[in-house]
């Protein structure tokens, strides 16, 4: 863990691409891009120029001109006659304009041009955002946040912790969901639990499972019986019956949304029972 991540100074819409997109992801989403429109042009028979004269390819004689009618509202007569001066300024544009900019021609992209195969178009979109940590997919075609507002504030809020091993798992559980070179999503998730009971140990001032203690601290402070139901199905969720944290995670399909689920989740019951010990005291 870095010293940013270990002390807190990395925030978690840094960790998650939530309103940026880094330089790494603008190059995955710009080569998707080329591999699956600009290598599909038809090059000029002529030997002696690389030329992509549109009249060659109906697909991106039509991708030009709703390109230059209806996302760069410009006139149809500036649009140039060989498809390698489009892509280059596509590609200008795409590497100079603000996140979201590119996020529409992405999607503006996904939805007019005539792919042979769009799921395939789709698949690698979507790679290369989970690849990264951004917070956005395609889904049906559209690009869709998949963190919104309220799970990065229950994060934030969480990471605030002011018990030490709370906060440092919380922080481990970030740091190894949103690793761009090596995602850990199993441990990611056993971090995220190990929070949970750092807390109540703290909270009850005794050691054990959050499967043994979670009932004591419903008389402790309070809890509805149907929330602490909640979060013992949700500890048995990472749970096998001997205790042992292996029968989702041995699983092959452990994704990102796996783990961000466990780490909101998490993060919204360590507010809830700060936030209810805290006016226990007053």
């Amino acid at each position: 863990m870095s010293f940013s991540e270990r002390y807190g100074f990395r925030s978690v819409r840094q960790s998650v691409q939530v309103d940026s997109i880094n330089t790494e992801l603008r190059n995955g989403l710009w080569s998707v891009l080329y591999e699956h429109v600009s290598s599909r042009a038809v090059r000029s028979p002529d030997p002696g120029r690389v030329r992509y004269p549109l009249s060659r390819n109906p697909a991106h004689r039509e991708l030009s001109r709703r390109l230059w009618l209806d996302f760069f509202r410009d006139p149809v007569d500036q649009i140039p006659a060989d498809w390698s001066e489009i892509s280059s300024q596509l590609r200008k544009f795409f590497f100079s304009c603000e996140w979201f900019l590119a996020y529409d021609l992405l999607e503006f992209v996904a939805n007019n041009y005539g792919f042979t195969d769009r799921r395939k178009f789709l698949g690698a979109c979507n790679s290369a955002l989970e690849r990264e940590v951004a917070a956005y997919r395609f889904v049906d075609g559209l690009i869709t946040r998949i963190t919104d507002e309220e799970e990065i504030s229950a994060i934030e809020d969480a990471t605030e912790s002011r018990l030490p091993p709370v906060k440092e798992h919380l922080h481990r559980a970030l740091e190894l969901m949103s690793s761009r070179e090596q995602p850990d999503y199993r441990n990611s998730i056993k971090e995220s639990i190990s929070a949970v009971e750092s807390l109540v140990m703290n909270t009850l001032g005794r050691k054990g499972t959050l499967g043994d203690l979670i009932k004591k601290l419903r008389d402790e402070i309070g809890l509805h019986p149907a929330l602490s139901g909640a979060f013992e199905k949700l500890y048995g969720y990472t749970s096998d019956e001997g205790g042992v944290r292996h029968a989702i995670l041995d699983s092959p399909n452990v994704r990102f949304e796996d783990a961000k689920f466990l780490s909101v989740a998490c993060c919204a019951f360590v507010n809830f029972v700060t936030a209810r010990v805290a006016d226990s005291k007053r």
